[in-house]
């Protein structure tokens, strides 16, 4: 019997048509979109399907699109077959995915709160003034030295622990400028500037979160069917009395991916799938564990490879 964990991607895994092949086949995945469409005022469908892509890259737009795929795939997995989690997580606004699936958030709220969490992310940091770069090759004590030989009196920060070698970080623009020029005078280590519109979980969000606070103080949380992971502890959720208060760390804190993904993997489970637009995840898992089994569920030919795996439950 296969003990599976279900893992939501976030930011990044995006791409224009997304979704649009379980939209065709399935009434569940309509549903869904349905439902976004109700609770954002606008057509999410078309976003996703049609773009344009600079459109779809704009992080409010872009958090509320993939969050969507995502549970329009989980529905469909539902529809079709009994899915029973042994524990679930999500990378970044994937861990409200993970919160959907494990009944810590109704999907409408979910939905409404990460495109709101995106405006909030933008608003927080005029465009143009933050940054976020890719290093690799360093360890998480030599990022963290990094960041504060570049910083400068600026803000500068580890944003996301993606996997071993892979650690994101990010500030003002011109402390992550700097860090990047720092590692290109040093031979073996690589940074690459991300294309991205703010300084995801860096201490300048921190408005952010205070805003999004305000919106989760007024939203119904509901008790957990089964373990979901917290990105900022990089641990399991105690209870559904510390969803509000994790997702509002979560703006402004780091990532801790690779954490999680070992603590995830130490539940015994023997089948990963990450459920959602795109393979990033299963990417990262790659480099944190070469024997994890991962797969992924996008549309319907994804999905029909995974069903031939749980056959052999």
């Amino acid at each position: 019997m296969k003990k599976m964990a279900l893992v939501f991607p976030g930011q990044g895994s995006q791409y224009v048509g997304m979704g649009k092949d379980f939209f065709d086949r399935s009434p569940a995945a309509r549903e869904v979109f349905g439902e976004a469409n109700e609770a954002l005022g606008y057509d999410i469908a078309r976003l996703c399907f049609q773009g344009p892509e600079e459109e779809l890259k704009l992080t409010a737009n872009t958090q509320p699109a993939i969050l969507t795929a995502s549970i329009a795939a989980l529905r469909v997995m539902q529809a079709e077959r009994e899915i029973l989690p042994a524990v679930a997580a999500g990378h970044s606004l994937g861990e409200y995915g993970a919160l959907v699936a494990a009944g810590g958030l109704r999907f409408a709220d979910a939905v409404r709160l990460v495109h709101l969490r995106g405006k909030f992310m933008q608003e927080a940091v005029p465009v143009g003034m933050g940054a976020m770069a890719a290093i690799m090759g360093m360890s998480g004590a030599e990022v963290e030295s990094l960041c504060r030989e570049a910083a400068g009196g600026e803000i500068l920060s580890p944003a996301n622990f993606n996997s071993p070698g892979q650690i994101a970080i990010a500030g003002h623009a011109t402390a992550v400028r700097r860090a990047v020029d720092i590692l290109s005078r040093q031979g073996g280590k690589k940074a690459v500037l991300l294309p991205v519109s703010a300084p995801f979980h860096s201490p300048l969000m921190k408005p952010a979160g205070e805003r999004l606070k305000a919106e989760l103080d007024e939203t119904e949380v509901g008790d957990l069917h089964f373990p979901v992971l917290s990105n900022a502890d990089a641990d399991f959720y105690p209870g559904k009395e510390k969803i509000r208060e994790l997702l509002v760390r979560q703006v402004d804190h780091p990532v801790r991916w690779e954490e999680c993904m070992q603590k995830l993997l130490a539940t015994g489970v023997n089948l990963i799938v990450e459920v959602g637009p795109g393979k990033v995840l299963s990417g990262l898992m790659r480099r944190i564990s070469r024997d994890a089994r991962m797969v992924n569920v996008e549309d319907a030919a994804t999905w029909e490879k995974v069903q031939e795996l749980l056959k052999n439950n």
